[in-house]
């Protein structure tokens, strides 16, 4: 059976050692109620959330919903577990207090996500989709559709969706057809279907409130002409009340490769009742905010997929005995030695390691960023919020395609350590591989995170972000390049980070020359990107482990293996960016010159 306990000793090192949140803390709205008694009772009691009540739903949870004529039931125990959840009020831990929030710090809510999708991530998207709902409205909606839907929402007795996918189209929401018909009266009937719609229909609230992409009858063709709508499940009366149904029904669930226990829903609008929320014709700036929240919560599965696979391969490795190490017998008191001993175990063992620690830093960094962001937002100070929004954008695809993939390639590896019980569904390691496949999908494929990176965060945006990030890596590199301890991973990181702004000149000049350059070279580019930032946090939290060994602080062999970790990232992973680095710089010709009907006779 599938384990999961929660990384608080890692996660203490990152927000202590490596990142300084008190510290953070003290200069953002809110962040002076985050403590450290406060922060360590809130990861203590998400923590035992995490491991008592979620992961032991994890694989029951594979049976998956029901679907009922229109009526969706979730797997057992989900909706007991979710009643906990409201009720400690973890929704809207750092949702605003004026909506019924705590007002904590927008980082304490990602890690609280982190350890609640490792243990069960097909139930933390029910809430994670709500936050993203929560989100929108608060960023964008009126003082009235704040009070009527953002206090429910943040109490959680409401949860929320967003519906953007249509049958005729997925990533190009320019096609989208669904209509919105204005009443007269403020507001709209919406008619369309929308598919892929998670947390579309289920049993564990009542009302749902559902974000959906439209378009208006005088509505520009594209992109250009997609309002945004509030949805709701049922009309909500004067008073707060929930009134009769809308014309909102699920009309399937789809049947998936995984997250069986998500409520994938085919919905349909038929005439539904819904309220613009922002400007006419700017639906998809509204829903970017919506998407981004999906996709840094996206990164958390990227990070929970390779650190649950890691804990599960870990004791395997240690108890199951297969042959006689090549060095020499480890335990000769046994038929055979452990599997740990043999090189190869090893490798895939620290390849988990290195990236879910590794992510786990990179996301760390993403958080205090929104935390930024969303404080210059509470301050009205718009350009602050600008600046930290385009920081943040450019790790956004990062985090999301990068870890997402990495992520995926450690579940792979949980399998592999296990041989052929792996492939077996009772030890629960296949399903991880399963519920992993759709990260890499969802909030935009690679391919299209690839193209956001170097498409519109690096040329369009002509560096400026991409820039500002290597900024910090060259401080960081200036201050430690005479430390003897980290020299050897300083040197490695200097030349990575050279070759990394050379790499980006010269795909930019080749795609002055020749547009398909962006799309040949976007997926290299996003994972060369990935490992090249994936190696400055491991820089960052090896020098974070000397100190604390020289200051004699804490657990000696605890830092030592987080060195040993960082060694092995930059001996056996990092190299790998090198491969993307030659890939990205082909010319495209040899991807376009076949014609179509070529490839296949």
């Amino acid at each position: 059976m599938i384990q999961y306990k929660a990384p608080l000793k890692d996660i203490n090192f990152l927000i202590n050692d490596v990142f300084n949140f008190q510290n953070h803390y003290q200069h953002i709205p809110g962040g002076s109620d985050a403590t450290p008694e406060m922060v360590d009772a809130i990861l203590g009691e998400a923590a035992r959330f995490s491991e008592e009540v979620l992961a032991p739903l994890y694989q029951s949870g594979d049976e998956g919903c029901v679907w009922n004529n229109g009526e969706v039931t979730t797997p057992k125990g989900f909706k007991e577990a979710y009643q906990q959840y409201m009720e400690g009020g973890w929704q809207g831990m750092s949702a605003p207090v004026e909506y019924g929030g705590q007002g904590l710090p927008l980082s304490l809510g990602v890690i609280k996500s982190e350890m609640i999708g490792t243990a069960n991530w097909v139930w933390g998207m029910y809430p994670g989709l709500s936050m993203g709902a929560m989100n929108t409205i608060y960023m964008h909606g009126t003082e009235e559709q704040k009070q009527t839907f953002l206090l429910p929402l943040t109490e959680g007795r409401w949860m929320g969706t967003m519906c953007l996918t249509e049958p005729q189209c997925g990533t190009d929401l320019g096609q989208v057809k669904t209509k919105a018909e204005p009443n007269g009266d403020g507001s709209y009937n919406l008619t369309g279907t929308k598919i892929f719609i998670s947390s579309g229909e289920h049993d564990l609230t009542d009302q749902i409130v559902h974000i959906v992409l439209a378009r208006l009858p005088d509505a520009p063709k594209g992109t250009k002409g997609i309002s945004l709508f509030i949805v709701p499940k049922y009309h909500v009366n004067a008073d707060g009340s929930l009134g009769e149904r809308n014309a909102v029904s699920c009309g399937s669930i789809e049947e998936k490769m995984g997250i069986h226990g998500s409520s994938t829903c085919v919905m349909n609008f038929d005439g539904a009742k819904g309220f613009l929320i922002g400007p006419e014709h700017k639906g998809l700036m509204c829903m970017f905010t919506f998407m981004n929240t999906a996709r840094i919560g996206t990164s958390i599965q990227g990070v929970g997929t390779a650190e649950l696979s890691f804990q599960n391969a870990l004791p395997y490795a240690r108890d199951r005995r297969s042959m006689r190490s090549l060095s020499g017998t480890k335990s000769p008191d046994q038929v055979a030695d452990a599997l740990i001993v043999h090189p190869d175990v090893r490798r895939m063992l620290l390849t988990q390691k290195a990236i879910a620690e590794g992510g786990r830093a990179m996301l760390y960094h993403a958080a205090r960023l929104a935390d930024h962001m969303m404080a210059a937002h509470s301050k009205g100070d718009s350009a602050g919020y600008e600046a930290y929004d385009d920081k943040l954008g450019f790790l956004t695809p990062i985090l999301k395609a990068f870890l997402t993939e990495l992520g995926y390639e450690a579940a792979n590896h949980g399998v592999q350590i296990y041989g052929g019980h792996g492939f077996i569904k009772e030890w629960g390691m296949e399903q991880i591989i399963r519920d992993a496949q759709i990260s890499k999908l969802y909030e935009g494929t690679t391919g299209v995170q690839a193209l956001d990176l170097l498409g519109r965060k690096i040329l369009l945006g002509k560096m400026k972000s991409f820039n500002e990030f290597r900024a910090e890596m060259k401080e960081f590199i200036k201050t430690h390049k005479n430390t003897r301890e980290m020299k050897p991973l300083i040197r490695q990181l200097k030349r990575a980070m050279f070759q990394w702004r050379i790499g980006t000149f010269r795909i930019a000049l080749k795609a002055a020359k020749n547009r398909d350059m962006v799309g040949a070279a976007s997926v290299d580019y996003l994972m060369y990107s990935g490992y090249i930032i994936m190696a400055f946090f491991w820089a960052r939290m090896a020098d974070a482990a000397y100190s604390g060994i020289k200051a004699g602080k804490g657990d000696t062999d605890f830092y030592k293996a987080k060195i040993q970790t960082a060694q092995f990232y930059y001996d056996r992973l990092l190299p790998r960016a090198k491969a993307h680095g030659k890939m990205m710089l082909k010319d495209p010709k040899s991807l376009m010159q076949m014609k179509d009907e070529h490839f296949s006779f």
